[in-house]
């Protein structure tokens, strides 16, 4: 690459030679030292320059660097971060990038990529050895030297050992390069350690052999949804790797083996599966261990659902560490306090939380007419309770408030402020709603944006909302009739749309599969000829990505291989059938269930639809075919929203009744009995269960949660 006029003749005493290319950071230079040396000089932006910061970080960066032997990796040979552009130079590796190399010569052959694999795992070792995390890992981070692969640019490193006490690290930034991050760096980037290389080495063999990676999407953000809940495409890759790679790409950290461990399976030439294997009739579930000890094959690892709509999904219990429980936990059951205590206007009747969420390593549950509530993962200890209204008006229906979601640093609520006024002889209410982000560990305001002000009216609670990784998308406008993006950190409407109008027009916005849809019910003038209308919206600029109008007044119940699933209210009427709408080739199927069915709930959890009564009956179905798996009598009379592990349905009643079954076969392996504490008067819904690692927490009775090691059942 020819050198430019602006380019510097000399940096630091080393005389530049070329260019070797210019990246979002800085510029690298071929350079050569006073004995003849060859260097590779990074110098950074000017942009960066006054920012206190990034030098910071630079100064970071170079320590780093310098902890690492240089065996594997391009080792400092001189840097200087005080300078008016700061730079730092590496010993120069001859040779393409893995990345250009694929481009221009297609994937590597088996051998070759055995050969890739090992090389990463010696560099990550000796990188990791030093306690350093690379947290960039890829193609273009990865030189083809005569002696094998080097890892190269510790850009956005860190020290391991300082993860938890780096300020830097807590601002919520998400560093890297999507298609070949973990997810953990979407979901708690400030809890990101040496396992997110293992995740990022598993999607660059995926390159390395096919010449696309493992979750590669057109769209940013569906990258990173792919990589956070999506399985990978793993074509093309040897099947003699095929285990190798699926170890390293499982979701939990925890779960994937470290270098020495892929060492060794490349040395002997075993590579188990790590997929589930199927389980006999009779033993109790195998559960799957916290860290591997080979050649021990475990399943899969945790899905993270933090915008799931209506059910959680988490990874199974049981732990080979032998326990996956937080520092300190023991049982424990605890009700939120009452933040209008004493307020008049906030007496009646009390009801259960409506949905609850794991984040920033607590649990934060809502419902009630309390925005949200936090309780400590390990103790139970309620920490703060905030009110969806601080002050109630005399004739204000807020509504009862829900989590809509999670991220690191912020949970997304609803909020509302009422007032009483007068209109005519009758009073009235006038409401303003809003979408608020609250920092999990305090629960003050992130920020808070007013997304609707009327009278009597509607609020952003009926229509629903969708965190995605851009931000909240929810309704908006004084009578919730549009739709609006708001900016994950600052609240800031970042696009807003007219919700479509027509007869009988009921809209609203869910989440299947990790991806934000607005679903429309229409009929005619008449109120005849019910249709449902499905688009997925695209979270960058609002538009449908697709739409699809089928008949009837259908709901959306979840999202199953590939594949939405779509339903009538079984409350409502019996279910006769289902909708599929494939969601890649948008082709429309319909599946009919052997015999109709009424339910209190239906719920697709990890590709199952479960449909549940108030006695307890639970049906377990397939939706792509309609077949019926099994039916059990779960014992938990009234449940709510089910929770599923790898290998478990949990189920629990508003009173805390708790059951456990079998996937399989439905059959309950464990229950627990209701709490004295709890309530089932009000027939409410509780929300579902929370699963994290081998503990359960259980929502139930008036604004109360309890916890449970699910090994104990």
């Amino acid at each position: 690459m020819a050198l430019r006029d602006a380019d510097p003749a000399e940096i630091g005493g080393y005389l530049i030679e070329d260019r070797l290319g210019s990246g979002g950071m800085g510029v690298v230079y071929l350079a050569r030292s006073a004995s003849g040396r060859r260097l590779a000089v990074k110098v950074v932006h000017g942009q960066y320059a006054d920012d206190d910061e990034f030098r910071t970080r630079f100064r970071r960066e170079v320590a780093a660097a310098r902890q690492v032997s240089g065996a594997f990796t391009a080792p400092v040979v001189d840097a200087d971060a005080d300078a008016p552009r700061p730079w730092m130079a590496t010993l120069y590796i001859p040779g393409e990038d893995l990345g250009t190399h694929v481009r221009r010569h297609g994937p590597l052959p088996p051998a070759r990529l055995r050969e890739l694999a090992a090389g990463l795992a010696e560099a990550l070792r000796d990188i990791h050895r030093a306690g350093v995390v690379h947290r960039d890992l890829k193609p273009a981070n990865v030189m083809l030297a005569d002696d094998g692969p080097r890892v190269i640019d510790f850009g956005i490193s860190r020290a391991a050992e300082a993860a938890g006490m780096d300020a830097l690290t807590q601002t919520g930034r998400v560093m890297g390069t999507p298609p070949f991050m973990s997810p953990e760096q979407f979901t708690s980037p400030h809890e990101v350690g040496p396992a997110t290389d293992i995740f990022s080495l598993g999607a660059v063999l995926v390159y390395a052999a096919s010449r696309r990676g493992p979750f590669d999407s057109p769209s940013p953000w569906e990258t990173a949804t792919r990589v956070v809940e999506g399985t990978p495409e793993l074509t093309g890759v040897p099947d003699e790797l095929l285990p190798f790679v699926r170890l390293c790409l499982d979701k939990h950290p925890k779960s994937r083996p470290g270098p020495d461990e892929l060492l060794h399976l490349l040395r002997e030439g075993r590579l188990p599966d790590p997929r589930p294997e199927p389980e006999a009739p009779d033993p109790e579930p195998v559960r799957p261990r916290r860290r591997r000890r080979w050649p021990t094959a475990v399943a899969a690892g945790a899905v993270l659902a933090a915008v799931a709509a209506t059910t959680v999904i988490a990874r199974a219990g049981g732990g080979e560490d032998p326990h996956d429980l937080p520092a300190g936990w023991h049982a424990w059951h605890r009700q939120a306090s009452d933040p209008t205590a004493g307020d008049p206007q906030s007496m009646g009747p009390s009801e259960p939380f409506s949905r609850c969420a794991i984040a920033d390593k607590a649990l934060l549950c809502a419902g009630d007419g309390i925005m949200a509530a936090r309780f400590t993962l390990a103790e139970g200890r309620n920490t703060w309770t905030r009110p969806m209204d601080p002050t109630p008006a005399e004739t204000s229906s807020a509504g009862g408030g829900t989590i809509i979601g999670a991220r690191p640093g912020a949970v997304y609520v609803f909020g509302a402020d009422s007032t009483d006024i007068k209109k005519g002889d009758e009073p009235q209410s006038r409401t303003r709603y809003t979408v608020q982000a609250l920092d999990p560990d305090t629960g003050k305001p992130v920020w808070s944006t007013v997304v609707a002000d009327n009278i009597d009216g509607p609020g952003p609670e009926y229509a629903g909302a969708v965190v995605t990784p851009a931000g909240v998308i929810s309704t908006y406008g004084a009578a919730s009739d549009s739709y609006a993006l708001l900016d994950a950190a600052h609240g800031t409407v970042r696009w807003h749309h007219k919700l479509p109008t027509g007869a009988d027009s009921d809209c609203a916005l869910t989440d299947a599969g990790g991806r934000p849809y607005l679903l429309c019910r229409t009929s005619d003038d008449n109120g005849d000829h019910p249709r449902t209308t499905v688009a997925r919206l695209d979270p960058a600029t609002g538009r449908p990505s697709w739409k699809i109008t089928v008949k009837g007044t259908l709901s959306l119940l979840g999202h199953a291989r590939g594949h939405l699933v779509l339903g009538t209210d079984p409350l409502m009427e019996k279910l006769t059938g289902l909708t599929l709408i494939d969601t890649s080739s948008h082709v429309l199927t319909t599946v009919r269930l052997a015999t109709p069915r009424n339910a209190s709930g239906a719920y697709v959890v990890r590709d199952t639809l479960y449909l549940t009564l108030t006695s307890g009956s639970v049906r377990a179905i397939d939706p792509l075919t309609g077949r019926e798996r099994w039916q059990s009598n779960s014992t938990v009379e009234q449940p709510g929203p089910p929770a599923a592990s790898a290998t478990r349905l949990y189920l629990a009643s508003p009173t805390g009744r708790l059951a456990a079954l079998d996937l399989r076969t439905g059959r309950v392996t464990g229950t627990l009995p209701g709490r004295d504490d709890g309530d089932s008067s009000s027939g409410t819904t509780t929300a579902a269960p929370v699963l994290s690692g081998d503990v359960l927490y259980v929502p139930y009775g008036m604004r109360a949660v309890y916890s449970v090691d699910v090994r104990d059942l």
